[in-house]
């Protein structure tokens, strides 16, 4: 793909060096001969239409002030399918080939399963702590140029789907890239939960909860509970119990061909709570069921560097 107009924006919280990353995206942009737009105020920006070009006298003086420029926020309405149909008509309406998104894992996770939904590729740069799925940290960023010049790899990560069942009718759908989790609400004792695989019962655990996780979210909210974690080329599902009451637990590993059903047997409140990707709690009861199985959707991550995944895996979890 050829590109030649670019947009860049910040996301999330405020954090350390989201001036410099601007900076030094404006001025690779320039040199390499694209026009550079910043987005203000995150997504919302994109939506709404706040856009600026940009030129080095906008950058200039900038890698010593805090905060960001172009200020960062998080949309809410970019998480509906209007505010994201309106984000696509201001990048077609601008002619932006590609968005340059600084932020950190939580960034990159929402924008990938976004850009699924197109079959487009999602560069991340990490301005966050751990960016697990950024392709540069801020302190790479002279090799924003080999993205230009086509000097980069497409990482594909598989991502999960998960259908809400009520009545025997599918009656919301989500896309993990993650992890889908069924968790107690909110009172302070335990839930019991039973997999079938299939048609197979599996596990019945008494526990907070469980994860089902992606590979790439065997890294998140399920390594932090004790499960496994797994290459993001495997193609696989791993069930980790949240706080289980038991001596003896351990994770279960699902190859993603097969299809597993999850049901919270005796939540007599009605207030168990299932998430995607920790966003829009739905509250589930006993009658409902929570079937997962593999998403028709890719996640595609840029990689600049030729780091694979144990050494990431070393430097940001081992070694920190």
């Amino acid at each position: 793909m050829s590109v030649k107009r670019i947009g860049v924006l910040t996301s999330g919280g405020d954090a350390p060096g989201m001036n410099p990353c601007v900076r030094a995206v404006v001025r690779t942009a320039l040199y390499r001969g694209l026009e550079c737009y910043g987005i203000r105020r995150g997504w919302n920006g994109l939506i709404t239409g706040d856009i600026v070009r940009l030129d080095e006298k906008s950058v200039s003086h900038t890698i010593n002030r805090g905060g960001t420029i172009l200020y960062t926020a998080r949309s809410q309405e970019f998480m509906t399918e209007e505010g994201q149909r309106r984000a696509v008509s201001t990048c077609k309406f601008l002619g932006l080939d590609s968005i340059i998104a600084i932020g950190g894992d939580g960034t990159t996770l929402r924008i990938a399963k976004k850009a699924a939904f197109y079959d487009k590729c999602v560069l991340g740069i990490n301005g966050g702590r751990l960016g697990f799925m950024s392709g540069l940290e801020a302190n790479e960023l002279s090799l924003l140029g080999n993205v230009v010049t086509g000097k980069y790899k497409v990482d594909k990560r598989m991502m999960l789907q998960a259908d809400i069942i009520r009545e025997n009718q599918a009656t919301e759908t989500f896309h993990c890239l993650n992890d889908a989790v069924v968790t107690r609400g909110d009172y302070a004792r335990l839930i019991d939960v039973n997999i079938h695989c299939e048609e197979r019962p599996v596990w019945d655990v008494r526990a907070d909860g469980v994860i089902v996780s992606t590979p790439t979210g065997s890294t998140a909210y399920s390594m932090a509970a004790g499960g496994p974690v797994v290459s993001p080329e495997t193609d696989c599902f791993v069930v980790t119990s949240i706080c289980p009451h038991s001596l003896i637990d351990r994770s279960i590993v699902f190859p993603s061909s097969k299809a597993l059903y999850v049901r919270v047997q005796n939540d007599v409140d009605n207030n168990s709570i299932f998430t995607a990707d920790g966003k829009r709690p739905v509250q589930i009861d006993g009658r409902t069921v929570v079937r997962i199985s593999k998403s028709p959707y890719v996640a595609r991550l840029i990689k600049v560097k030729p780091d694979n995944f144990y050494e990431i895996l070393r430097k940001k979890i081992i070694e920190r």
